[in-house]
């Protein structure tokens, strides 16, 4: 079997796991499927990064590659909880990021198949996450709440920094939701790898130097980031500028946790050539 047939066998078992997971009305199954959803994701890169330390001379020895995932227009709200998801599900797969200024792209850095992997969850739960914040902004649950603010006033020809506290705005408690939500994702997934990473070293029947192969991958990886970002920072995930609210948190970690994993038919998306002045 072709590593293109190999990677279109594993990318057909994720998507259908990932419908299961969108199809079900239970939680717990829905659990159950976003779980193995991940761990056949961390298993086959780990068994691809043993194929790439035993590969012959007579195939196309596969490489890591850079994707530019766009996330949204300039200017649209919430942006910065989209790219927060996006890296949460990268970190868990082995994909590096770097994110525009304006947040509305991800500069993606890994194998193929991982990065369609992320790309394949994302899609699905970015639709869960703003249907899931909707839903919390129109019950409006969130209007019986305060958020604490910092307000400057001038007094004697001085500036005076003083605490409020303010009624929750809409727009506050969708982002502080958006962030908990992703936030819950993220460990959820990570949780996963690790679990899974730590059953196939333990394994009796584990393919002689797993543990090398992984190693390898991890270098290659780092080697091609560091040669090919242009980044000139370091981006510290979103910021509820406009205050806290615990009560948002609360139920964008509850979201989180129940969240299902769905299917896009579609894996792909634009390539494009990087803009080395456009990253954070």
């Amino acid at each position: 079997m072709s590593t293109q047939q190999t990677q279109d066998k594993l990318l057909t078992r994720i998507g259908g796991l990932l419908r299961q997971a969108e199809s079900t009305d239970n939680e717990h199954e829905a659990e159950a499927f976003l779980a193995a959803a991940q761990r056949l994701a961390t298993r086959s890169s780990i068994d691809l990064a043993v194929a790439r330390a035993h590969i012959t001379g007579r195939e196309r020895r596969a490489v890591p590659v850079q994707r530019i995932i766009a996330i949204g227009e300039p200017g649209k709200r919430g942006l910065r909880t989209y790219v927060q998801l996006f890296v949460a599900i990268a970190a868990a797969n082995d994909v590096r990021c770097d994110v525009a200024r304006t947040s509305t792209q991800v500069y993606a850095y890994g194998f193929d198949t991982d990065i369609d992997t992320c790309e394949a969850l994302y899609t699905s739960l970015l639709v869960q996450m703003v249907r899931a914040a909707d839903l919390y902004i129109k019950s409006g649950g969130y209007r019986s709440a305060t958020v604490e603010k910092v307000v400057v006033e001038r007094r004697l020809g001085r500036s005076v920094r003083r605490r409020v506290q303010a009624p929750v705005a809409a727009v506050t408690a969708r982002l502080n939701f958006q962030m908990a939500f992703a936030a819950r994702v993220g460990r959820r997934l990570a949780e996963v790898k690790a679990d899974v990473e730590a059953q196939v070293r333990a394994e009796p029947t584990a393919a002689p130097g797993t543990a090398v192969a992984l190693r390898d991958k991890e270098l290659e990886l780092s080697g091609f980031y560091d040669s090919t970002s242009e980044a000139r920072g370091v981006w510290r995930g979103p910021q509820a500028s406009a205050g806290y609210s615990p009560g948002a948190r609360r139920a964008g970690d509850r979201a989180g946790r129940a969240a299902r994993l769905g299917a896009s038919p579609e894996l792909g998306a634009a390539r494009g050539q990087l803009d080395p002045g456009d990253r954070e």
